[in-house]
């Protein structure tokens, strides 16, 4: 079954081995750009669909380890499979250090790279799912009023309606109609929901280190 909704990139210098690769990763539905250099690479516009990057650690111009330092200073937030005819275990330990999914070496089992590759995959849609639910969560918390965004802290604290009021300086009833009003706004069914949500976004708690 194609899969329209993902894309694996391979950089490799040696022709066969690109449309060798290429063979391989159609062959199991998956789509796939393949490109001789990380040069060529780097003219491509991504697209915003999960996606993984089959790279060989030798380069001309670049190593395949410089080049994914150099994608993390960009924020390019791309899974990397490294394939080499020439690795050794510094070289993979620096690779996996810096968050590889694998480091295969030459030659490797087909299937032990399409396996790598699947969790490449699932890794970066993981990574887009968090980032989708983080976006949106604070497009909820820039509804919140000032005074909404100050109540907010203090009910995940768990403390009452009355105690917020005292910490704030207001009284009970406009406590409980923020507190009302922030759950509404962001769409919070319970209090643990709140509380996962304040997490996620970071929010400094009262009492909190």
């Amino acid at each position: 079954m194609k899969d329209a909704d993902s894309i694996v990139f391979v950089i490799d210098d040696d022709t066969a081995i690109r449309e060798s690769l290429e063979s391989l990763i159609r062959s199991v539905g998956l789509h796939t750009e393949t490109f001789p250099s990380t040069r060529e690479f780097l003219k491509e516009k991504l697209p915003e669909i999960p996606s993984c990057l089959v790279l060989d650690v030798r380069l001309p111009g670049t190593s395949g380890l410089n080049f994914q330092r150099e994608l993390a200073e960009a924020k390019v937030h791309i899974p990397v499979i490294f394939i080499t005819g020439h690795g050794d275990i510094p070289m993979s330990v620096r690779a996996m250090k810096a968050g590889a999914v694998e480091f295969l070496t030459k030659p490797f089992r087909d299937q032990d790279l399409l396996d790598a590759i699947q969790v490449g995959l699932e890794k970066d849609r993981g990574r887009r799912a968090h980032e989708a639910e983080i976006l949106t969560l604070r497009q909820r918390f820039e509804r919140l009023t000032p005074r909404e965004r100050e109540v907010l802290p203090w009910v995940v604290t768990g403390k009452l309606n009355k105690q917020i009021a005292a910490e704030l300086g207001t009284s009970e009833a406009t406590v409980k109609v923020h507190r009302s009003q922030l759950m509404r706004k962001m769409r919070a069914q319970s209090l643990a929901d709140l509380v996962r949500m304040a997490d996620k976004l970071k929010i400094p708690v009262p009492g909190r280190p």
